[in-house]
């Protein structure tokens, strides 16, 4: 297991954009768990990303999904537990169907799942909103999650399992940093069984070793039922996304001495 916390690629501009994204993301993570459970499991539902409801768009019929979960609190003098059926009944709104592509990008399932994203965001997103701007980093993160939706939606097409988190987006910026800067140097905790490191590798190294994680689980899972634990492809597709994307965004978006900048550059990567 390998957590990086630090990189050697200093930055001209204050991320504001970065540490907007990531106090929206804990802001909704905070309001969302002061809801009742029910409440919650329909949020999630409503304004997380469901596969099926993309055909909902061109068929225009309801979509109804049933849920088994344990009665809480149990009901008394029960032998074992007691499973009660909840139905979500989800209607064919165009509005809400598109925008959950976005509010998805907003919602995490726990606090692990939300400190990990934001961490890595945090690290990673600093440099990429210095070289594209506030507005283009903004754009760049928005349109990695949608494409990371995507590829997930193409494993799945009816899959009713819903899917939050920043995890796509965050990919996207993973993407763009390794691709602009690969050997930034990167500081990384290694834990080996009993024993704790530090060592310092490339960029490309770190995030190459990340998406081949990625997507090997991915991988792994093809006969798995789609949803059923976590989205690869949508990390998958979103690294993808910042590594062809970004290029084109630097060439217009970043300044002229951003473009011309050596990512051999001693002052990274001292030799």
């Amino acid at each position: 297991m390998f957590i990086p916390f630090h990189d050697d690629n200093p930055t001209q501009r204050t991320p504001l954009l970065t540490i907007g994204l990531i106090a929206a993301n804990v802001a909704v993570f905070l309001s969302l768990r002061a809801l009742p459970p029910d409440r919650q499991t329909e949020m999630v539902f409503t304004r997380g990303f469901v596969p099926a409801r993309v055909a909902q768009l061109f068929t225009g019929e309801p979509l109804e999904i049933r849920l088994s979960r344990p009665q809480q609190p149990p009901r008394r003098f029960a032998r074992g537990p007691v499973v009660e059926q909840i139905v979500i009944r989800l209607p064919a709104d165009r509005q809400q169907i598109l925008l959950s592509l976005l509010t998805t990008m907003f919602m995490h399932g726990g606090w692990m799942h939300l400190v990990g994203n934001m961490w890595f965001l945090w690290l990673f997103g600093n440099n990429v909103e210095d070289r594209l701007g506030h507005g283009g980093f903004l754009v760049l993160y928005l349109l990695g999650g949608l494409f990371a939706s995507g590829c997930h939606w193409l494993t799945g097409p009816m899959s009713e399992v819903p899917v939050i988190g920043a995890s796509g987006a965050v990919a996207a910026i993973l993407g763009a940093y390794a691709i602009t800067w690969p050997w930034a140097r990167v500081h990384v905790l290694v834990f080996l069984v009993i024993f704790i490191t530090v060592i310092h590798l490339p960029a490309l190294a770190v995030l190459g070793l990340w998406f081949l994680m990625q997507l090997l689980e991915a991988v792994r899972a093809i006969d798995v039922e789609v949803g059923g634990g976590v989205a690869w492809w949508a990390h998958v597709g979103g690294f993808v996304a910042g590594v062809v994307l970004m290029p084109v965004f630097s060439a217009f978006l970043a300044p002229q001495e951003h473009r011309q900048s050596d990512p051999w550059d001693e002052d990274i990567w001292p030799l």
